[in-house]
């Protein structure tokens, strides 16, 4: 393609012009350290002031910033973390599996892998048993952190997430869902002297949890692994499963940190 011709790109259908828009912008620093306005206007097909509309937003958000010295701009380092990120969490997810499976297959119940997403977790990975499947669909893959054993460990371990969950607030999932900040932080801190978390009733009534924080290079809690089954059953011997994720949440850090 000629220097400065626009690049003719596909619509996308049911996507927003204006998202697409700024990923175009985002697109023209693949090959260039740093572009003025004119370059990104030409390389996109838009007016200057439409581009420049464009990367102010875009530096609102750090992804994109303008170099002082020279007044033109370059991506931001909020896209280099995004990066990091996503690389990360696909390779924890690699590396975890196995571990995962293992636990399914030495207790006979449902394994869960989490991660935090804002006030919340997402459960990136599920291994359920048979018997547990019915169970199981009640328990949706976003849970509020406070109301789940593998929210509440990582929060015990990551103090601006805890903070965020009590900003956000603490609404019920079930009657015993912690509902008080009183009550939330005394959790965490008996998470923090014993290692693991336990989560009875919290999130779905009938099933109880027992989580273990994976920490990262820093000593911080980026995920969670968690045993998930049948409150009686659960309750019967929760010395047994906090052992066992205990275990597997300390070899998959070992293995991340490689």
């Amino acid at each position: 393609m000629p220097a400065g011709q626009p690049e003719q790109r596909k619509p996308v259908e049911g996507g927003l012009q204006s998202v697409l828009t700024a990923l175009d912008v985002l697109d023209c620093f693949a090959h260039e350290e740093e572009l003025g306005i004119s370059d990104v206007a030409r390389r996109i097909g838009v007016a200057k002031s439409t581009a420049h509309r464009l990367l102010t937003t875009l530096c609102a958000r750090g992804m994109a910033e303008q170099n002082p010295e020279t007044g033109r701009y370059r991506l931001g380092m909020k896209l280099f973390a995004l990066g990091q990120l996503a690389a990360n969490r696909s390779q924890m997810h690699k590396i975890a599996l196995p571990l995962l499976a293992d636990l399914k297959e030495r207790t006979g119940a449902t394994i869960h892998l989490a991660i935090p997403d804002g006030v919340e977790m997402l459960y990136v990975e599920r291994l359920e048993t048979f018997r547990e499947m019915a169970l199981m669909s009640a328990v949706p893959r976003r849970v509020a952190a406070h109301a789940t054993s593998s929210g509440k460990c990582v929060a015990a371990f990551d103090e601006v997430f805890a903070n965020a969950r009590l900003t956000a607030g603490l609404p019920p999932e079930t009657q015993r869902t912690l509902g008080s900040a009183r009550d939330y932080r005394a959790a965490l801190l008996q998470i923090r002297q014993r290692g693991y978390a336990v989560s009875i009733d919290e999130a779905v009534v009938g099933l109880t949890s027992v989580a273990a924080p994976v920490f990262d290079r820093a000593g911080k809690a980026c995920a969670a692994i968690s045993i998930v089954g049948p409150t009686p059953r659960i309750l019967a011997n929760v010395g047994g499963p906090a052992r066992l994720v205990q275990s597997a949440a300390t070899v998959l850090a070992r293995q991340l940190c490689r």
